[in-house]
């Protein structure tokens, strides 16, 4: 049986609170059908701005509710390339020295 196609979903806010606004939302996403993980990122390159990246088993839940004043995008993972040495893991495992 085909696997649903994996859908990424970001929510962005910036400002006063959003680090805590965002981390509320994303402790939310894991009760939601089809969730399989997000992250919370920021970039030195944009002081203020907070991104959650999930990950989905299909499509995001229709009535997934947004933070206040948030924009969300959606994508379909068309491809994607794998790490063979363990760096999604977060650390230097299984790579040779």
């Amino acid at each position: 049986m085909p696997q649903p196609p994996v859908t990424v979903h970001y929510a962005e806010l910036r400002g006063a609170g959003a680090r805590a606004i965002l981390h509320d939302f994303m402790a939310r996403l894991s009760a939601q059908p089809g969730f399989l993980g997000a992250e919370l990122l920021s970039s030195p390159a944009q002081p203020g701005l907070l991104l959650v990246a999930s990950r989905w088993a299909g499509a995001v839940p229709g009535d997934l509710p947004l933070p206040a004043g948030a924009k969300a995008w959606t994508f379909t993972v068309e491809a994607r390339a794998a790490d063979q040495g363990g760096a999604d893991q977060g650390g230097q495992e299984g790579r040779q020295a």
